[in-house]
């Protein structure tokens, strides 16, 4: 796992804001993330750069996809974010 691009990913806001969605409620098309980032955050990005966003989500391994016909479902995946927390936090226990 090349944690570099895990913290490149969580580094931006709207990508946070993304994650934060999709932890809320799994399995959203692009169309349903735009709708929710806009009512939600005030995000008015353009499903473009949403997608893009997207794209360096699913390079860190945080969103996986499903396709469904002709639709596209992003799910959050928590693994990477689970290493980042054993990478410090199990240490901490180790340690006397």
């Amino acid at each position: 796992m090349n944690m570099d691009l895990v913290f490149k990913a969580l580094a931006d806001p709207t990508r946070r804001k993304i994650l934060d969605e999709l932890s809320e409620r799994d399995g959203q098309t692009l169309f349903e993330l735009c709708s929710r980032l806009l009512m939600r955050h005030q995000i008015a990005s353009t499903r473009q750069a949403i997608s893009q966003h997207l794209a360096l989500l699913e390079d860190a391994n945080l969103v996986t996809i499903k396709r469904q016909g002709r639709y596209k479902f992003h799910y959050i995946n928590r693994e990477p974010l689970n290493a980042i927390v054993r990478r410090w936090m199990e240490r901490n226990e180790e340690e006397p």
